[in-house]
């Protein structure tokens, strides 16, 4: 334990010579700095040129793609670090709670607020989920959604076999 002590300082009076040793603007006798510019582009959109010493480095990405959040500023609504004060406070105020109407073994009555506790939670949960839309809207909505490709597809399997049908009826019948 004694030891470690001196060889730290010494270890420490080194690092600053290390730094100063590194090659930068005001030492020419490094290489010159490379300035590198990171760009995305959309789409087909071109690539800038580079200007003397420049790397431009480009990274393409669909059109579809231009007006999006960035994918690491998209957040999960759920997670805990998006929850807001008030609804953190709010579930702390469950803790510690026992005896009537508090959800828990300890005491009498303390199955009794059980029920409260999950509609409670399925109300902010709804509310999280659909926001002021309806529960049925929402339910339609999702229904049109999974459904409207479907019946575009049947439409045009059924003109196509009916077509099918009258060219094979065309050729079936006899001259008369």
């Amino acid at each position: 334990m004694r030891c470690a002590k001196p060889f730290t300082v010494l270890l420490l009076g080194f690092m600053p010579a290390a730094a100063f040793a590194q090659a930068s603007p005001a030492n020419p006798a490094g290489p010159p700095a490379e300035k590198v510019t990171q760009v995305i582009v959309y789409g087909d959109d071109p690539c800038p040129q580079s200007q003397g010493d420049e790397i431009v480095v480009c990274a393409r990405l669909p059109d579809s793609d231009r007006y999006r959040i960035p994918t690491e500023l998209r957040t999960d609504p759920n997670s805990p670090q998006v929850q807001s004060w008030a609804s953190r406070a709010k579930s702390i105020e469950y803790v510690g709670r026992t005896g009537t109407d508090s959800c828990t073994p300890i005491g009498g009555g303390g199955f009794t607020g059980c029920t409260q506790q999950m509609t409670a939670k399925a109300r902010e949960e709804r509310k999280a989920y659909l926001g002021s839309e309806s529960w049925s809207a929402a339910v339609a909505k999702e229904r049109d959604k999974r459904l409207g490709n479907l019946d575009a597809e049947s439409a045009e399997i059924e003109a196509q076999v009916k077509a099918e049908e009258a060219g094979a009826s065309n050729q079936a019948a006899p001259p008369k």
